[in-house]
């Protein structure tokens, strides 16, 4: 007898096994089979689901928002590498806000903003930080209050980067079922993060950090652009998580700090 785990088998999900338990576990009957049905033709498990594990917390997401990839987890560590209880953290690109939840749950005493131009992704952050944080909606910075400028000690985004010319090659869950602006950086895929660069001195502390998801080929060139806007600036890789970021930090001494690996 074909199982369900062999139905998601046979339409191309890896792990097929834990997919079947977990969507069984969300409902039974008819809708059981509606929810297979959509994730044989192709919809994202999580956003079936309504969730998303990240960074050991259930993260909650919706239809047509981006999905947090364990991968951004790497965000969270090197944020709290530079704060401490009080720090003023903001989550530029926050989406559903998943790096802004991770870090309230590990530094309670941090002030957390997060951002998205997505109204429909911001709705879905303000649950997840539940109050405890604020989240603004609008274009990265034109969205904070102006209070904020000259007192944020970390700026953490995954930044769309996705070169527009790839959006095509990436997964059909990816490319079919997010929202575009959450994955298209423009031509070369940094034009995002350039902006987040060119303002970034603006609104952080005389010694705040940027922290930005790249990838390992684009690691170079999104060291190179926050070193021109004057942060010393040094990529870390994760092997584990196939993960990649850049940690600048907002210094005018010495040169540019070469990049270092994790795993």
């Amino acid at each position: 007898m074909t199982t369900l785990a062999d139905r998601l088998r046979a339409a191309g999900c890896v792990f097929a096994e834990e997919e079947s338990v977990l969507l069984s576990a969300a409902a039974d009957g008819d809708q059981l089979e509606r929810l297979v049905r959509r994730r044989i033709a192709g919809e994202p498990l999580e956003q079936l689901l309504g969730w998303a594990e990240f960074a050991g917390l259930r993260i909650e997401v919706a239809q047509g928002v981006f999905v947090p990839r364990r991968r951004t987890e790497l965000l969270v560590d090197l944020a709290l590498e530079h704060a401490g209880s009080g720090t003023v953290i903001v989550e530029l690109c926050c989406g559903v806000g998943a790096v802004a939840a991770a870090l309230l749950e590990r530094l309670p005493g941090a002030v957390v903003h997060a951002a998205d131009v997505d109204p429909a992704a911001t709705v879905v952050a303000a649950r997840n930080l539940r109050g405890r944080g604020r989240v603004w909606q609008g274009d990265l910075y034109a969205a904070l209050p102006d209070d904020l400028r000259g007192a944020v000690g970390v700026i953490v985004a995954n930044a769309p980067y996705v070169p527009t010319g790839e959006i095509g090659l990436m997964p059909p869950e990816a490319r079919d079922h997010e929202a575009r602006i959450a994955l298209d950086g423009g031509p070369d895929g940094l034009d995002v993060q350039r902006r987040i660069a060119a303002a970034a001195g603006r609104w952080l502390t005389p010694r705040g950090v940027v922290v930005l998801e790249t990838s390992r080929r684009q690691a170079p060139a999104s060291v190179r652009l926050l070193a021109e806007a004057g942060f010393r600036a040094s990529a870390v890789t994760d092997d584990e998580r196939a993960a990649t970021a850049v940690v600048a930090v907002r210094e005018s001494r010495g040169a540019p700090a070469g990049p270092r690996d994790r795993g």
